[in-house]
């Protein structure tokens, strides 16, 4: 029987030794979205020691891709490795960031080396195409990394909300109903102003010219001639090279032409 006993401990040693191996290149399934959560194969609870943060922005249109960090310190912090988890969305890997994505998750590919006592590792995440609320989820481990889980510690970090908001361009309120040419400003000016047009959101967008011309009606610039999509625009433009006097500005996009006076003052 204390045979026995010494092969099952020593398979069971094996077992352990196997599973620990396999998570030093990473786990997913770990944050607080999953069932099992926690990095449980380090130690059996958090440890208020490690502090994990997922700093980003609160706050991204539909369908927009930005960049978050998942930053780990306290703890032995020898090494250290995470998992990453979305509500909704999709996360992406950035490469040189230690990071592979398995099942829609992310987790490291090997224990990271800490740099200035903290381990950072940075990804991409791409909202829905749904307006809304969505969550982040993150855990760290902290490892003194002596080859088995004695002294490790891990914590979870605080979930990370998002506020998924419509495209302005496509808000009611922001729906651009006509084209139009506004006066620029400054005016009088020296030696730069501002030129701001808009596109009809009905036309989709098209060609567009931006001209301007001296008092007897010659071209001096181009500052536009392109297609571009509907929306609403600013152009600065430096008269550096112009003497003091009258000049006009032309715009001018399908059936639309509209063209205003301005004034360069030395």
């Amino acid at each position: 029987m204390r045979k026995r006993g010494i092969i099952s401990a020593g398979i069971i040693l094996s077992f352990c030794s196997i599973a620990l191996y396999a998570f030093s290149t990473g786990i997913t399934g770990r944050t607080l979205k999953g069932n099992e959560a926690g990095c449980t194969c380090h130690a059996s609870t958090p440890s208020s020691n490690v502090m994990v943060s997922i700093i980003g922005p609160d706050t991204l249109t539909t369908n927009e891709t930005a960049t978050y960090t998942v930053t780990i310190t306290g703890g032995p912090l020898v090494r250290a490795g995470t998992n990453i988890a979305a509500s909704e969305g999709v996360l992406d890997i950035i490469d040189g960031q230690g990071l592979k994505k398995v099942s829609g998750e992310l987790t490291h590919t090997q224990p990271k080396v800490p740099v200035s006592g903290s381990v950072s590792f940075q990804f991409n995440y791409t909202s829905p195409a749904t307006p809304g609320s969505v969550t982040l989820f993150a855990n760290g481990n902290s490892v003194n990394f002596n080859g088995n889980n004695s002294g490790d510690q891990w914590n979870f970090a605080e979930n990370k909300t998002i506020n998924v908001d419509a495209p302005s361009d496509v808000d009611e309120e922001h729906i651009i109903s006509n084209y139009k040419l506004e006066q620029n400003y400054p005016n009088p000016f020296n030696p730069t102003t501002n030129f701001e047009f808009q596109i009809a959101s009905a036309s989709g967008g098209g060609f567009v010219s931006l001209k301007i011309f001296d008092a007897l009606g010659n071209e001096v610039t181009t500052l536009i001639e392109e297609e571009r999509p509907f929306g609403k625009y600013k152009v600065e433009f430096n008269g550096s090279e112009l003497t003091s006097g009258v000049y006009f500005y032309k715009l001018k996009s399908g059936k639309f032409s509209d063209t205003k006076k301005f004034i360069l003052l030395r």
